[in-house]
């Protein structure tokens, strides 16, 4: 059964570090899905993502070609499905090669294909505080996924957050 965490950032650099934590925690085959509106900082998380797998290149959303990858310790997609209107869409890409590859897939705007996810897949939900607008950097982070992924994640995110 999946757990459940919350992260209070005051910073996007905070946002940042946490994505740092999820990549370098990340295995071949990870899929983490994100949801959160738009400007909550999604991509924000990715680049973190990024930075942990050690990938060179700042990622930027893919929202019109849906999937970018990117190289690193490990092969990161990131895809972007706000302009997928259909699964077939998805499946249009091969989307299968990607979930179960060898690779990380980060997804935004999950919600959107839900279904598609195995159990494994590690879910971030990012939110605005009420009150704040999208250029503040204050954010909260609901980070569900296995009892064992999420004691690594806590410890690691203990240490990073105090530095």
């Amino acid at each position: 059964m999946p757990e459940l965490l919350c992260i209070c950032v005051s910073r996007e650099e905070d946002t940042i570090k946490i994505g740092e934590i999820i990549g370098k925690l990340a295995t071949p085959g990870s899929i983490f899905a994100l949801k959160g509106e738009l400007g909550a900082g999604k991509t924000v998380l990715v680049k973190g993502i990024a930075r942990g797998l050690g990938v060179k290149e700042e990622p930027n959303s893919p929202t019109f070609v849906i999937m970018n990858a990117y190289h690193g310790r490990l092969p990161l997609y990131h895809f972007d499905l706000y302009r997928i209107t259909s699964i077939e869409e998805l499946e249009e890409i091969g989307y299968e090669e990607f979930f179960f590859g060898k690779g990380v897939s980060v997804v935004e705007w999950a919600d959107r294909i839900e279904e598609l996810f195995p159990d494994n897949t590690i879910k971030v939900e990012i939110q605005i505080p009420e009150g704040e607008d999208t250029k503040s950097g204050r954010r909260k982070l609901k980070i569900e996924g296995d009892k064992k992924w999420l004691s690594s994640f806590k410890n690691m995110v203990g240490q990073a957050l105090q530095t």
